[in-house]
């Protein structure tokens, strides 16, 4: 959910309070009272200054706040027990589609199964389907050969926490049995997937991808794996995640990117999209708080739906940040990560800040009636840049595209950071507090067990003041938005990344070009709320005239 970011200055070293009085287990205890001197302190800190009277008022009702912390330490809060407050990316006044129709699936009839298995595993979702729709080849021969797959070159890629090989197995039987029967239900019927082990998969272990963690099953499917096994796709793998959703390494190492395996794969959604591009699955369902959709698959050459925010329920998913965190599909083509959405987009009753909203895919677009744009940071990159390569291969398919100035200014890192850093501590309270946290892996001073530590000296008022200040931001983008329908940017160049995240639109990334060192080049799309059909059209027109994606990493052929 949350690439390696530099952590925002605004974090500051003490709460009043809270940090004081909120002690490791094996710490010294704390006085019962506060200190003149500690408020002094605590005020320097905060940017604060109060006259002698003022001081002497306010010490009792810190000694409340303390007995009011205390009774807060008392209960132990799971991590999936939500706040009571929510983030609508919808500000009001905002029109939207309200009526589902039909999508009509363009499933090919004359897709031939390759005598080379190597082809077959980078088959795309209708190609697949076509196979398995017309019995050419059984959901259990798939299966069985991803799973091959994973055990190969998972140990390579070090992208798969556990396999699911038994119930994936069942899965492709029960899948085989209803097409025997004609019964279809959904064109993912019998392809295997994967998904990122922040996901509770009844039956398996969900790790978060952390030592303290590493035991844990949760007896239940989450709403992403339940909507997948309803239309029929079978669950082949648990696929690796930076440390409870940061940067590329968790308890088994640094996950690789398979077009140089020398090199980690990004993060969090990290093993997804690795796998993905190495063909061990033919799509996995990752996640995104700020730029963890976008970064790995920018990295491994994948096509990542970082959706917008509230688009699919979240329900049995690890809360990092309750008002920023998403869930999309990784594949290799926005026309398969359409397939996707479609099966998985929608909200339930458990996650209060999802919604059920149409998803019209046609997958044809006219992009000389578009209104395209794209960000002017691309004009200071080399002109053989995959970025540039992208606006003038945009021109070519009939784009009027031009130059916009994306709002500067903004603060987008910092107030993201601040919002992502205090509610990331709350969710992981206990882990804090017990001293937990020394069992993980990465102990770097920019990492979790540093970061919630820290994070606990933010006051209140000042994490609602940066959610007001996240307000102002979605009027000003909701505006920027009234005169375009696609933004064309680098994946994280600029404070695009950030600010999107904060305002919850979706955005597409994706292959385009190759870099010196052999590593793809990637570009961002970025649409409306909820204007994932249209965004995903647009890209499929990019991808139809464009091989990048098409591509495939080196090294990953069974004999």
């Amino acid at each position: 959910m949350f690439p390696h970011q530099r952590l925002p200055a605004l974090l500051v070293l003490l709460l009043i309070g809270h940090t004081l009085f909120s002690q490791p287990q094996d710490a010294p205890p704390v006085p019962d009272s506060v200190r003149l001197t500690q408020l002094i302190g605590a005020e320097q800190l905060f940017d604060l200054s109060f006259t002698p009277a003022k001081r002497d008022s306010i010490l009792s009702g810190l000694e409340d706040h303390l007995r009011i912390y205390r009774h807060l330490h008392e209960h132990f809060l799971r991590n999936d027990i939500p706040m009571s407050l929510g983030f609508d990316p919808l500000i009001p006044g905002t029109p939207y589609e309200r009526r589902q129709q039909t999508i009509s699936w363009n499933i090919p009839s004359g897709t031939v199964l390759p005598t080379d298995s190597n082809q077959l595993a980078f088959y795309s979702i209708p190609e697949l389907a076509s196979l398995l729709k017309r019995k050419k080849i059984s959901s259990v021969q798939l299966t069985q050969l991803y799973l091959q797959r994973l055990k190969t070159f998972g140990p390579v890629l070090h992208c798969v926490i556990e396999l699911t090989e038994d119930s994936a197995l069942a899965q492709a039987r029960r899948a085989d049995a209803d097409f025997a029967k004609g019964i279809i239900k959904s064109p993912l019927q019998g392809i295997p997937y994967g998904i990122k082990d922040l996901f509770a998969v009844k039956g398996s272990h969900t790790t978060w991808g952390t030592p303290p963690y590493k035991d844990q099953v949760i007896d239940h499917n989450s709403y992403v794996a339940q909507r997948l096994s309803d239309a029929g796709a079978v669950l082949v793998a648990k696929l690796s995640l930076g440390e409870l959703a940061m940067d590329d390494v968790w308890f088994g190492g640094l996950t690789r990117n398979p077009w140089k395996p020398s090199t980690g794969s990004g993060g969090s959604s990290a093993g997804s999209a690795s796998a993905t591009a190495a063909g061990l699955v033919p799509f996995a369902i990752g996640t995104e708080t700020y730029g963890s959709i976008v970064d790995p698959s920018m990295r491994c050459g994948a096509t990542g739906l970082r959706p917008t925010f509230g688009s699919i329920a979240r329900t049995g998913c690890m809360a990092l940040c309750w008002s920023s965190d998403k869930v999309g599909p990784i594949c290799r083509s926005a026309e398969d990560a359409a397939y996707v959405f479609a099966y998985i987009h929608g909200g339930d009753s458990l996650d209060a800040s999802s919604r059920t909203m149409p998803f019209n895919y046609t997958g044809k677009t006219n992009l000389s009636r578009l209104r395209v744009a794209y960000t002017d940071n691309i004009d200071s990159l080399p002109d053989d840049s995959p970025e540039k390569q992208s606006i003038k291969i945009l021109r070519t398919l009939g784009a009027r595209i031009n130059p916009m100035s994306f709002p500067k200014n903004l603060n987008g890192n910092d107030i993201l950071n601040l919002i992502i850093s205090a509610e990331s501590a709350a969710a992981f309270d206990m882990l804090t507090r017990t001293g937990e946290d020394d069992q993980m892996v990465q102990q770097n001073k920019d990492r979790w067990p540093n970061t919630f530590r820290t994070a606990r000296s933010i006051p209140a008022l000042n994490y609602i003041n940066a959610c007001r200040i996240r307000n102002t931001i979605q009027h000003t983008i909701s505006a920027l938005f009234d005169r375009f329908d696609i933004i064309v940017a680098p994946p994280e160049t600029g404070d695009q990344l950030a600010i999107t995240n904060l305002t919850g639109h979706p955005s597409i990334t994706l292959p385009v070009g190759y870099k010196p060192d052999g590593t793809p080049g990637s570009i961002t799309f970025i649409g409306h709320l909820y204007g994932e059909a249209q965004l995903l059209a647009f890209a499929k027109a990019f991808q139809d005239a464009t091989p990048y994606n098409k591509q495939r990493p080196k090294g990953f052929t069974i004999p």
